[in-house]
């Protein structure tokens, strides 16, 4: 069957199955072995291989998501996202990487790879020209993200792609705030794409993983790197993730919805200061986010006034959870420069306008007036202990 046919819910609920040729159970059957045959079989299989059957499965439906010929999935986020980079530069090489980033990305550049003798520059902007301008002879891979994490700045994927081909560079985005659902880099030429597929993937907050698609060419470089670093998923986190995947273009869908009615009630809100979303038409990148992504996802930040205290408010909710991670079917703040910016120093968050009163929303699948009466209660709960303080 031709998998670029399939609609994206046929695929999240079909493609990379596993077949239960014994019992014809309705889901993919766990195979929970460490250990197989090598004797007369065709596959030597091995779990830091990443070719037992229920990764080797899964792998087919990561690479059909995002139109690409071949997949992997890892132990998590961050293991995809090394292992790849690594896979691709050496001492002496160089990486252009744009100046919005997720942190932990920006710890791993910032304090790893010196070690390695691997050189690198962030961009000052998102514009072409701020890429082009960090290009050195020595440099080999430009990494994007796009929306970024947190204000939600939208990277040109067209001439991310334009300027990798002019100096034969590999380039690499972090696609895991859009998700398959809103954006296939690879159909606008990106080389890799990576996700932290414990997010949007994964959906329900219960499971840590990465995954990684690109060409059979570039899968096969980054998995002679991956089977040495040893960041494999186990069998009963992939049958969780096959699980969860099957409903992805459900959840999101309703997600975007979600985040697109949360963004203009805060837009309009006397008390709320900024909100970045590029579901807005006042969003700097709305224009280039409705001509490369398929929905805005379910991701916004937005400041409370500077009366408004925003960790107060946080504890103030009584539905939305304040919590570390995010993209779970239900809504979730955080601040980041307490958790996902943390390391990064003062400077270089406000060089990147990310202040204390920012607060990052993950949209999940709640009846939207519940959320909206949530966040009413919590401003105006603030307020009246405001009101008492001062008197």
């Amino acid at each position: 069957m031709n998998q670029e046919r399939k609609g994206l819910n046929t695929i999240c609920t079909h493609v990379g199955e596993v077949e239960d040729k014994q019992f014809k159970g309705a889901t993919s059957p766990l195979f929970m072995s460490s250990s197989y045959a090598f004797q007369d079989v065709d596959v030597k299989r091995y779990p830091r291989y990443f070719n037992t059957p229920n990764q080797e499965a899964l792998c087919k439906k990561v690479a059909a998501l995002e139109h690409v010929e071949a997949g992997l999935i890892f132990g998590s986020g961050m293991a995809a996202i090394s292992t790849s980079l690594m896979a691709f530069l050496k001492a002496g090489d160089h990486i252009v990487l744009q100046n919005a980033l997720y942190g932990g990305t920006f710890n791993l550049v910032r304090e790893e790879f010196e070690k390695f003798g691997i050189e690198y520059s962030f961009t000052e902007g998102l514009r072409p020209e701020d890429f082009e301008a960090k290009i050195k002879d020595n440099t080999k891979v430009l990494y994007i993200e796009t929306p970024s994490n947190p204000l939600l700045r939208i990277t040109d994927l067209k001439a991310i792609t334009a300027l990798s081909k002019k100096y034969s560079l590999i380039s690499m985005i972090d696609n895991t705030f859009a998700s398959p659902v809103n954006q296939n880099p690879a159909d606008f030429g990106i080389d890799i794409v990576i996700h932290s597929a414990t997010k949007y993937m994964g959906g329900h907050s219960d499971i840590c993983a990465g995954a990684v698609a690109s060409t059979e060419e570039y899968i096969e470089r980054i998995f002679q790197l991956a089977k040495n670093f040893g960041g494999s998923l186990s069998d009963q986190t992939v049958w969780l993730l096959e699980r969860s995947m099957k409903t992805m273009g459900l959840r999101v869908k309703a997600q975007n919805k979600n985040a697109q009615r949360l963004a203009e009630y805060l837009d309009k809100h006397n008390d709320i200061s900024a909100v970045y979303y590029p579901g807005l038409a006042s969003h700097p990148d709305h224009a280039l986010a409705k001509s490369q992504m398929l929905g805005f996802g379910g991701m916004l930040s937005f400041e409370l006034n500077e009366a408004i205290d925003a960790s107060l408010f946080q504890k103030s909710l009584r539905l939305i959870k304040p919590s570390m991670s995010l993209a779970g079917v239900e809504s979730t703040v955080i601040s980041p420069t307490q958790t996902s910016h943390a390391l990064m120093s003062a400077d270089e968050r406000d060089r990147q306008g990310i202040r204390d009163g920012l607060i990052r929303f993950s949209v999940g699948i709640e009846e939207p007036e519940d959320l909206i009466a949530d966040i009413e209660q919590a401003i105006q709960k603030i307020k009246v202990q405001a009101t008492i303080t001062t008197h």
